[in-house]
């Protein structure tokens, strides 16, 4: 993630120029962007390079959203209403370990098949928790705050997604 601001530069001059070039004159001024990235290092970067390259953290789709859950980032929608809710992908943990409510799951499932978390070395599938506003107790001691969540039909056509920083 970077924090970028519109600016002009002149690229004849050589060097860097952040601020407002406009008023200026004499030079030929490019659109783009002043960016500065998480370890404090800025740059300048042309509009049509940077609208390419970047997006915003914020009115995202659902698809985009899951796509941050993937890189390890926090999301939530834009109109929820409760303080520090947020969803977060869980990778995954033992079938027997300590957040496992349930006893090691079926050789079979319902239908016959192969249960499929035995493909993974006893491991679950990766899947989505919500932090809650309150405490919801399902997980037991120390994982009061958050629940599995699934998206309603309004959760996927939204976009009002937003990264949770």
């Amino acid at each position: 993630m970077i924090h970028a601001e519109p600016c002009s530069q002149d690229p004849f001059a050589g060097a860097k120029n952040f601020g407002d070039l406009s008023k200026l004159s004499g030079g030929i001024y490019r659109e783009g962007y002043k960016v500065v990235y998480e370890d404090g290092y800025t740059s300048w970067s042309p509009k049509e390079v940077f609208e390419k390259a970047y997006r915003r953290i914020d009115n995202l789709t659902f698809g985009l959203a899951v796509e941050a859950l993937k890189m390890g980032k926090k999301v939530c929608r834009s109109g929820w209403n409760g303080k520090g809710m947020y969803l977060a992908l869980i990778q995954g943990y033992p079938v027997n370990g300590h957040l496992n409510a349930q006893k090691e799951p079926p050789q079979k499932n319902p239908d016959g098949n192969e249960n499929i978390m035995k493909h993974h070395a006893g491991q679950m599938l990766p899947f989505i928790i919500m932090k809650t506003a309150g405490d919801s107790k399902y997980w037991g001691e120390g994982y009061n705050d958050y629940v599995p969540w699934l998206a309603s039909q309004t959760d996927i056509l939204a976009e009002d997604w937003q990264i949770v920083e």
